[in-house]
């Protein structure tokens, strides 16, 4: 099997819970090719989530109870990966201003007040947002924004925080070209969004975008790098800047 198919399976396996069989082989360059295609492997969360969208509406349930409905699949469908590493990066960062500290909190995996504040506060956002977005397509658009910042968080130059872990894996993996063009490819697709102007879409990436990476160059600097958890932390933060540009 080419390196792709190691990429894929990688994304996907990693990303959802989507039964796939494991890489033969993971190293850089699968990793980096794994971040690269984070936003196809989570179509069928996406998808998941705009159909719920659009059946919630055509039913004419609760705008919050659909939006918790969607939320709700895609955090399932993600084993809640990202939600962990935005409480696990909350707590890190709000624990102490030593560095080892911090990553050991993160280590811990229990979440603290600073943890479930952040967490809940998020997840308010994210609905709050999605009760405005009564498009499936643009529900589904914003899951696969806050995907695609994955290959920027993880582009060359970004270095891990511990030597060891996904994040030791995944950092600097990207070729900054080709995480270049996952961004320029999204704020394409996403002008042609139907229902909606072409420059709300445009500003959802470039919200989605701008919000990982203020977070990340947050993570960078206190902690000394990138780990799973601060990308999973800069998925939702993306996804939620994201909705909120495409709410209307």
């Amino acid at each position: 099997m080419s390196r792709w198919g190691d990429a894929a399976r990688m994304a996907v396996g990693t990303l959802t819970t989507v039964p796939v069989p494991a890489p033969r082989i993971i190293d850089r360059r699968v990793a980096g090719r794994a971040m690269l295609l984070a936003p196809l492997a989570a179509l069928p969360l996406a998808a998941a989530a705009g159909v719920i969208v659009w059946l919630g509406s055509a039913a004419g349930l609760p705008a919050l109870a659909t939006a918790a409905l969607a939320l709700g699949a895609v955090a399932l469908g993600s084993r809640g990966l990202h939600l962990d590493g935005l409480a696990d990066t909350a707590d890190g960062l709000g624990a102490s201003y030593d560095r080892a500290k911090a990553l050991d909190v993160m280590r811990r995996g229990d979440s603290g007040p600073t943890g479930v504040a952040t967490l809940v506060l998020v997840l308010l956002v994210q609905a709050g947002a999605l009760t405005g977005v009564h498009s499936g397509i643009a529900a589904a658009a914003a899951i696969l924004v806050g995907r695609c910042t994955l290959s920027m968080a993880c582009a060359r130059g970004v270095p891990p925080a511990r030597p060891e872990g996904l994040g030791a894996t995944v950092a600097g993996s990207v070729p900054r070209t080709a995480a270049i063009a996952v961004g320029v490819a999204a704020a394409g697709l996403a002008t042609l969004l139907p229902g909606l102007p072409w420059w709300r879409g445009l500003l959802a990436v470039a919200l989605a975008y701008a919000t990982a990476a203020a977070l990340l160059r947050r993570c960078t600097r206190r902690l000394g790098g990138i780990t799973g958890d601060t990308l999973g932390a800069g998925v939702e933060a993306a996804v939620a800047a994201a909705l909120l540009a495409l709410a209307t």
